[in-house]
């Protein structure tokens, strides 16, 4: 792994003690490569300023951005960003991806499949308690108009649809989604819905891919219809859950044990 100079390069160390009973799943990064974030010409594309050798002076690179949210506190000119590198792909502009980036003393994940990944890895693991029962997985399952991304089964568990959402935004302890507004989200939360009027369980499941946050909560200045629709899916029976993730420059790691979720109540939303 290459780091730019300073402290900023270090990054935390998971025991093999600790893995087994405080994380869920863990996701392997592979080789990143560190620089400070120069500009975002548009939602896909980011602009990285390089680490040089003794002998050279750094390069700017071109790096897909997965994320399409706002992220404005995180990807500001002179943080600290991590990229990989692709292999030859003949269907891309970039050769590097954008999958961390700085927040104070800790690492976000900026790959929103990570946290699908991630979810997938626990519920066929059963490290989950919340999914206890569930032994079957099923990707990507249409339902509705919507492509909802888990369909769990079991022998003596209620059929089940899971949409996961990953979230980045932190302010005051507390872990916010979305960071842009997303009719998507709400059509998902919909489908949620319809999915429990027709006798199958429903989960909404966020994961917020940073270790800072204390709970989860709409993010009701944004999008206030998704913040509607939450509440409407929390009261039709739809389980609303949350996971943290510790994020390294080596791996994602999702804990085991879910944090608060916050519904706010519906004079808040007047």
């Amino acid at each position: 792994m290459l780091f730019p100079p300073g402290p900023e390069g270090r990054h935390a160390s998971f025991s093999r003690k600790e893995e087994a009973q405080i994380l869920a799943a863990t996701l392997r990064l592979g080789q990143l490569v560190v620089g400070w974030f120069v500009s975002r010409p548009n939602r896909f594309l980011g602009i990285v300023e390089l680490p040089g050798s003794e002998s050279s002076v750094g390069t700017r690179a071109q790096a897909h951005i997965k994320d399409s949210g706002r992220l404005r506190e995180l990807l500001f000119p002179g943080n600290l960003v991590a990229l990989k590198r692709l292999g030859n792909s003949s269907h891309r502009k970039t050769s590097w991806d954008l999958i961390l980036a700085r927040s104070g003393s800790i690492w976000v994940s900026l790959d929103p499949s990570a946290s699908s990944c991630l979810i997938q890895t626990a519920l066929e693991q059963g490290t989950l308690p919340e999914f206890r029962g569930y032994t079957s997985v099923q990707r990507e399952t249409r339902y509705g108009e919507s492509r909802l991304d888990f369909f769990l089964g079991g022998e003596r568990v209620m059929p089940a649809f899971v949409e996961v959402k990953s979230v980045t935004l932190v302010r005051g302890g507390l872990a916010l989604f979305p960071d842009a507004p997303t009719l998507r989200g709400s059509k998902h939360l919909q489908e949620l819905q319809r999915a429990r009027r027709e006798g199958y369980g429903a989960f909404l499941v966020f994961v917020v891919q940073r270790e800072d946050a204390l709970g989860v909560a709409p993010n009701v200045e944004t999008d206030g219809q998704f913040t509607r629709a939450l509440v409407a899916a929390a009261r039709a029976g739809v389980r609303i859950l949350a996971y943290r993730c510790r994020v390294s420059l080596e791996q994602i790691a999702l804990e085991r044990s879910p944090v608060p979720v916050v519904i706010p109540g519906e004079d808040s939303l007047n």
